[in-house]
């Protein structure tokens, strides 16, 4: 599983499954932080769909951090002021990138994590999909 998809599960699934996970690296190793949770804005750039053009919309709030486990770095960068997650998404990145042992049993929790997002979001869905108006009806 690509770092993407991993980091995309983790801010939209639970935080406990990356608590649990960060807890399990704790445990076993020295984690350095680099730098602390922070503050920063970034620019958010948006494709003009006509003419094909990249533009910045605005600016927007994030946190991040970085962290050093053995020689390997990590940074978790999240939307908003999110301080804990954005630690917990540094440490799992490093940990990736220094290829623990522990983080080969993860795959398997994240595709879980990925099936339970999935199903909430089609739960979520459906509901609303529940109070849709068909407007055509309304004109007999």
């Amino acid at each position: 599983m690509n770092r993407r998809k991993r980091t995309e599960i983790l801010i939209d699934g639970s935080r406990h499954l990356a608590r649990e996970l960060v807890c399990e690296i704790e445990r076993n190793h020295t984690i350095h932080i680099i730098a602390e949770p922070h503050h920063a804005l970034t620019m958010v750039n948006m494709r003009e769909t006509a003419k094909k053009t990249l533009f910045y919309l605005g600016e927007v709030l994030v946190t991040e951090t970085k962290v050093q486990i053995n020689q390997a770095f990590g940074v978790g960068i999240v939307v908003g002021d999110e301080e804990e997650l954005s630690y917990l998404l540094a440490v799992i990145d490093a940990a990736y990138e220094a290829n623990l042992v522990e983080t080969k049993g993860w795959t398997l929790l994240f595709e879980e994590e990925e099936k339970r997002i999935r199903h909430n979001r089609t739960t979520q869905e459906a509901s609303i999909l529940k109070t849709k108006v068909n407007f055509e009806m309304m004109d007999v």
